[in-house]
């Protein structure tokens, strides 16, 4: 079987075959899609080496994994690497899979899969301020891309709308207030504005946590909570910065005073837990009482603070108190489980925003790949490099 059976078949020249299976962004849908299903027909399999000695590729990019965790928020990184895994084969790659724990352990293993498999690109996760990874790519000239934005240079970056808008529910509710009314926040569900970016900052994918924590609370304001608690993570992390922002900008827009109504622990159930009893059990100096709704910065940390909200809720003597509602963050399978309320991340669409940024990298930067054909974004296609997606509030019985 070669590319000349099935270029015959699909009626179209070899090269055309060829730019299919090597460089498909150059190749009209309508014909791409005619000389795949001509492949898929005819059973042809494209020899890697061949391919490797023509394209100076080996078509393999690598992305660490993480540790398991409490195995609840591990599942974030295992949905993001199912939709890496996903986005790349139709364009010919494989992803390699390596571990590491720190930044100088990683960047050690940067060194060994380099020399030893001759790696196309990386796609980074977990990026933070200070991030030495991606310096010393960038200073060998290694392709790479970050689910992460660079914390330390934050320009206007691309905003990916649609799907992503957190009215979408699992089920029909009370719509919040995000447009107007007493409420309203500076975040609607209309157009977000969008920015072409060039020069030379890396390019990245990212979520926009705070988005998503200030849906939530908005959500909770709405519904007529006044007190909404907070429980993050400790100083330090970028991304609990972020989501804690979102929540902290929702209550100031409403008028209220953040004081006594966060804490800052470690992502655990247990200390969850400690921490909502803690928040739960306060009486301020003018006799008020704690909040009546909690955000989490993780799903950890919402099953923690859902599981202290149920002891909370039934007061001596079994008399029922008022109901606390509770919000996590992440929408992990254990999440859906318990049915609660939690901020999903658009993790397929992340991992294909990465694959198409990286080829593009690969490829010279002379197309968008994918990012154009799924919309999520206008403009000079040639210099966009960074893309932040809307994640969405999935709605169920805890808050």
């Amino acid at each position: 079987m070669t590319i000349a059976t099935v270029a015959h078949h699909a009626r179209v020249s070899r090269q055309t075959v060829s730019n299919v299976i090597n460089a498909p962004q150059l190749v009209r849908p309508e014909t791409r899609e005619r000389v795949r299903a001509a492949i898929e027909v005819l059973g042809y399999r494209v020899s890697q080496a061949a391919r490797q000695m023509r394209t100076g590729r080996s078509r393999l990019i690598a992305v660490r994994i993480g540790p398991a965790g409490d195995g609840i928020n591990g599942s974030v990184l295992d949905r993001f690497l199912h939709g890496l895994t996903e986005a790349a084969a139709p364009a010919g790659y494989r992803v390699v899979l390596y571990t590491a724990t720190g930044d100088d352990a990683e960047i050690a293993a940067y060194e060994e899969l380099l020399g030893a498999h001759d790696l196309d690109g990386f796609v980074l996760t977990g990026t933070h301020p200070g991030d030495a990874r991606t310096d010393w790519l960038a200073r060998r000239g290694v392709p790479f891309v970050t689910f992460g934005r660079n914390w330390e240079a934050q320009p206007e970056p691309v905003f990916g709308g649609g799907e992503h808008s957190p009215t979408q529910h699992s089920k029909a509710q009370p719509e919040p207030a995000f447009g107007g009314g007493e409420h309203s926040p500076t975040l609607n569900r209309e157009a977000q504005p969008e920015a072409v970016l060039g020069g030379g900052e890396h390019p990245w994918v990212d979520v926009d946590g705070a988005w998503g924590t200030r849906a939530a609370t908005e959500r909770l304001l709405a519904a007529g909570h006044r007190r909404v608690g907070f429980i993050g993570w400790p100083p330090g992390s970028a991304v609990g910065e972020d989501r804690r922002e979102g929540w902290a900008a929702a209550l100031r827009a409403a008028g209220v005073d953040l004081s006594g109504l966060e804490r800052r622990v470690d992502d655990r159930v247990a200390e969850g837990e400690r921490a909502a009893v803690d928040l739960l059990g306060t009486v301020d100096l003018l006799g008020t009482a704690g909040p009546s709704a909690l955000v989490c910065a993780s799903d950890s940390l919402a099953l923690g603070a859902l599981r202290a909200a149920t002891a909370h809720g039934t007061a001596p003597g079994g008399i029922a108190s008022p109901r606390i509602a509770v919000i996590g963050f992440d929408d992990t399978p254990v999440a859906q489980a318990v049915g609660l309320t939690s901020v999903s991340q658009p993790l397929t669409e992340a991992a294909a925003g990465c694959v198409a940024l990286l080829i593009r990298l690969l490829d010279g930067g002379d197309h968008d790949g994918d990012l154009d054909r799924e919309g999520e974004g206008e403009g000079d296609s040639g210099g966009r490099r960074h893309l932040l997606l809307r994640p969405r509030l999935v709605v169920r019985d805890s808050g």
